[in-house]
């Protein structure tokens, strides 16, 4: 399982981590990889708790999320498969500020971040690679505060249903989106409130933009939705 397992985070476009490693880095690092499932909203770790693995999404879906005023949970970010996720606070050195959890049955690897140190303390190459991530990450997170900000509620949710495309894609028909959420998770991406997001998602089906069949939503117009998405 642990030889499949990183097989897969090779093989695919994470694989830059891998190749910046020396034989002696990959070994440990196969030797310290451990796969483990979870069910649909179950959570993977938690505000508040240490952190002590990097976790690399093999299978699924996973959401970052931060629980706000009365209990409102606000999703930061999708992870989608393969990416990493949960080292920001270990390098801190502080605890978790949101809240991992599977959006669908999942399966994930973990590295312990003792380990990802000590590569660190030996590889400068890998140093760079976290420098990078990090500051991608934070220049995300930078756009998305000002657009969850300024946007209108028209192009809140319709960002929020590109996201949704960019990161997991279409089914197999090229207009399904590949992925299944509750109106309230889709508020919680959007910064709105369920009911906002239900008028706002009847409203682009009014206007032919997209198709709503219970949690199944079908983009049948993606350049307006995008421009929607851009200038809303």
């Amino acid at each position: 399982m642990i030889k499949s397992a990183l097989e897969k985070v090779i093989s695919e476009d994470l694989s830059e981590l891998w190749t910046i490693l020396t034989p002696d880095e990959k070994r440990k690092v196969t030797d310290n990889f451990t796969t483990h499932t979870f069910k649909k909203n179950q959570i993977i770790y938690a505000e508040h708790e240490e952190p002590e693995f990097i976790w690399c999404l093999l299978k699924g879906k996973v959401k970052l999320f931060k629980d706000g005023v009365g209990g409102r949970q606000q999703i930061l970010r999708l992870i989608r498969p393969v990416q990493y996720f949960g080292y920001r606070a270990y390098f801190a050195k502080e605890l978790y500020v949101s809240t991992a959890a599977a959006m669908e049955a999942s399966t994930l690897g973990a590295i312990p971040m003792s380990l990802v140190e000590e590569l660190i303390d030996g590889n400068r190459r890998l140093a760079w690679f976290f420098i990078h991530e990090l500051s991608r990450n934070l220049g995300s997170s930078d756009t998305r505060i000002v657009n969850l900000t300024q946007k209108h509620i028209r192009g809140r949710l319709a960002e929020a249903l590109i996201v949704l495309k960019d990161n997991y894609g279409y089914e197999e028909d090229g207009v399904t989106l590949r992925i299944y959420m509750g109106r309230d998770d889709l508020a919680n991406l959007s910064n709105m409130t369920t009911s906002n997001a239900i008028r706002t998602l009847t409203t682009f089906a009014d206007e032919k933009i997209i198709v709503v069949d219970g949690r199944t939503i079908k983009i049948i117009d993606e350049n307006t939705l995008r421009k929607i998405s851009k200038y809303g």
